[in-house]
């Protein structure tokens, strides 16, 4: 099969590109050659160029590796930017893959069990919002076949997913909980979660591929273990062999010094979420999340201390952990 990867070497994408290699598939990718951090893996072609750039160019690369099994899209986020892919690719592929986001279902949720039948609706986040109108531009349009994938919270090696933590820079809580610094829970911790660790999803989303009995439908792909933030937070703290200092704090409160955090938190991760992968699994049979959270975290810390220069901090989320503390005590 001729897969092409639009990005490719993000923490959910490149994991996506070795399954496709380890399942021998024709693998290429679209990006502007420009990531330090991951290199494709050997017989990979990578396509050099913007997809945000000059079209006509960019297109007759595409057109000279065409056609395409499956053309997966990792780096749309608009309508906008939708409509002018879909103009790049017509005629290119016979499956178009759409990523879109398990934020998009409906927050608060009014059951916690969440199924791709869940109503699709986020007041609280403009990026959900704008991955919702994506799906919706897909399912007017009817010249090309595609399929609509929903990742939840999805790390590897280099990230750490923890609420109100920085994603370019995961090592921010962790240097927090080795120097006896104060690190916030939002709420009380209870609330339900899934972290998914890469390799896994891109198991699920691989058999995906290449197939027309998927055309139309939407997917997430998520671990089946579910552990609150609470559990999230202490595990970490427990694979550091440190005794934290946790502080819970109503997500009201956080907002109130930071409003842009309300995509992050009643807009996704404060809500109990539990996401059911049967449907999933009836297309996938043998589709099996192996890396519980425990092994995960072990596996990224063990990268990160592979190279200190790998541990580096964001000053602007420290500060803010700091704000938001020293008023709640007050």
């Amino acid at each position: 099969m001729r897969v092409l990867y639009i990005g490719g070497t993000g923490i959910i994408s490149s994991a996506c590109v070795e399954e496709s290699v380890r399942q021998e598939h024709e693998v290429f990718l679209l990006n502007r050659g420009s990531s330090k951090r991951y290199l494709p893996p050997p017989g990979v072609t990578v396509i050099t160029g913007d997809v945000r750039g000059e079209q006509a160019s960019l297109r007759a690369a595409l057109v000279a590796h065409a056609p395409f099994d499956a053309i997966a899209d990792f780096i749309t986020f608009t309508p906008e930017d939708l409509e002018a892919r879909l103009a790049l690719l017509d005629g290119l592929t016979e499956q178009f893959v759409f990523i879109s986001s398990a934020s998009c279902y409906q927050k608060p949720p009014k059951c916690y069990l969440i199924t791709e039948e869940t109503p699709l609706e986020n007041p609280h986040w403009q990026y959900s919002r704008d991955k919702i109108a994506c799906e919706q531009l897909l399912e007017r349009q009817s010249k090309q076949a595609y399929t609509v994938v929903r990742p939840s919270l999805t790390y590897g090696h280099a990230n750490l997913p923890l609420v109100l933590n920085s994603w370019a820079h995961p090592w921010t809580v962790v240097e927090r909980m080795l120097a006896g610094k104060p690190v916030i829970i939002p709420g009380d911790g209870t609330s339900l979660w899934t972290n998914t660790w890469n390799g896994d999803f891109a198991k699920g989303f691989v058999g995906l591929l290449g197939r027309s009995e998927v055309y139309g439908e939407a997917f997430h792909i998520t671990s089946d273990e579910v552990l609150c933030w609470n559990q999230l937070f202490q595990t970490v703290a427990d694979a550091l062999g440190v005794a934290p200092d946790f502080v819970h704090i109503p997500s009201d409160f956080c907002m109130s010094l930071y409003p842009d955090w309300e995509g992050t938190l009643i807009g996704d991760k404060v809500n109990s979420v539990v996401l059911d992968n049967s449907k999933l699994k009836r297309f996938v049979p043998r589709y099996k999340a192996e890396v519980v959270w425990a092994e995960g975290v072990r596996r990224s810390l063990e990268w990160f201390k592979a190279d200190p220069t790998r541990q580096t901090t964001d000053p602007e989320v420290n500060a803010r952990q700091d704000a938001v503390i020293a008023a709640f005590r007050r």
